[in-house]
């Protein structure tokens, strides 16, 4: 991910980015099995590009604002806009 990504944004954006859980980097010394049995460390948020400072990074979700530390992104991207929600089956 280029060190840059989030000045390119604009607000409204759909991204995706995948961040390390605090507290839950994998073991080095143990190739991750230790980590494994952790479960998971890392996670992702998925919404619209809200704002950004020296911190974090905003992201609205359907949930809700979600503010995720820039340290502890590993990645992040643009994604397509959602597909068109189903309507409920006695709707139809």
């Amino acid at each position: 991910m280029s060190a840059d990504f989030f000045e390119t944004l604009r607000p409204g954006e759909r991204i995706v980015v995948r961040f390390r859980l605090a507290g839950q980097s994998p073991a080095l010394h143990d190739g991750g099995a230790a980590a494994a049995s952790r479960g998971p460390h890392l996670s992702d948020v998925i919404g619209n590009f809200v704002s950004l400072d020296d911190t974090g990074v905003v992201i609205k979700t359907r949930s809700g604002p979600v503010t995720v530390s820039r340290d502890d992104v590993t990645h992040a991207k643009r994604v397509p806009p959602p597909p068109p929600r189903r309507r409920a089956a006695r709707e139809r």
